[in-house]
């Protein structure tokens, strides 16, 4: 069969039409024929030789099946399963880009390193605010280590040194890497819930906007030194006129005129003086 009879064939199986949903797309991608050797090799030579898209466009649709499997094998980290098989879709677009017939090669056997790059570099990305892997090594321990430990138990020294010797790499770094695994995001800014009403993140710790040092330090020092002038002013009153200012305006326990009334042995209206009459002294005494 030609390249182009089978581009029209395969066509016919394609997806068309929008697809409202996953489930759509794995049932219209499961209904696309799978190549033969032969079927796959005539695209694959007509698209190299003459760079037909066409061409390219059904060796993709037909081994999407195939990115649908490999992509559902990293469900566990959490990531949205269309996220993955979308860039497990761009792997595989590459690797039909790359891929020579003349090889004798199987597609999605040459395909499966090009997708399981880029759906790799898409949850290294994705799965913590802050990239987790960045060099090789590190990248290496990442999906190996994972799939290593049987429990969430940290590793013993010997299942550490056994993992670093497996992977070909160092002991500190399997252990700096099961620290990364094991530590959680932090968000900037949370919500407050219902059980923990004080919610201590990263933007707490920020200073306001119209922060200025220096007029936060003015204006401790003022309240310093009004603290003072208060204490010193309210030595030099009687007895009496500084137990009832002390008891109606510092006190947290306030009296009423009626109480000091009670224990001085006079009218409420003779302590509403002495108060009157003692708070002007302090004003005068404060401003001197």
């Amino acid at each position: 069969m030609s390249g182009t009879a089978l581009v029209a064939r395969i066509g016919d199986q394609a997806l068309a039409g929008p697809l409202g949903s996953l489930d759509a797309y794995l049932d219209r991608v499961s209904r696309i024929a799978v190549l033969s050797r032969e079927e796959e090799r005539a695209l694959a030579e007509h698209f190299r030789s003459r760079g037909d898209l066409a061409a390219a466009r059904q060796l993709v649709l037909s081994h999407l099946r195939f990115v649908v499997h490999i992509a559902r094998g990293y469900s566990g980290y959490g990531l949205p399963v269309g996220d993955l098989i979308q860039e497990g879709n761009v792997g595989l677009m590459k690797a039909v880009k790359r891929f020579d017939p003349s090889l004798n090669v199987r597609l999605v056997s040459f395909a499966v390193h090009w997708i399981r790059a880029e759906i790799h570099e898409y949850v290294l990305r994705n799965w913590r605010l802050v990239k987790i892997a960045t060099t090789k090594a590190q990248r290496k321990l990442f999906f190996n280590l994972r799939r290593l430990k049987k429990n969430l138990a940290w590793l013993s020294a010997e299942e550490t040194a056994a993992v670093a010797r497996d992977l070909g790499v160092s002991v500190a770094e399997v252990t700096e890497m099961e620290k990364r695994l094991a530590a959680r995001d932090l968000s900037f800014d949370p919500v407050p819930n219902a059980e923990d009403e004080e919610a201590y993140s990263p933007a707490a710790y920020l200073p306001a906007p119209d922060a200025d040092p220096a007029g936060q330090v003015e204006e401790a020092e003022s309240a310093d030194d009004s603290t003072d002038r208060l204490h010193g002013a309210l030595s030099r009153l009687d007895e009496r006129s500084r137990d009832i200012v002390q008891r109606r305006w510092i006190s947290e326990d306030k009296a009423t005129l009626h109480q000091l009334a009670d224990k001085y042995g006079v009218s409420a209206e003779r302590i509403r003086q002495i108060e009157s009459s003692a708070l002007g002294k302090l004003r005068g005494l404060m401003a001197a």
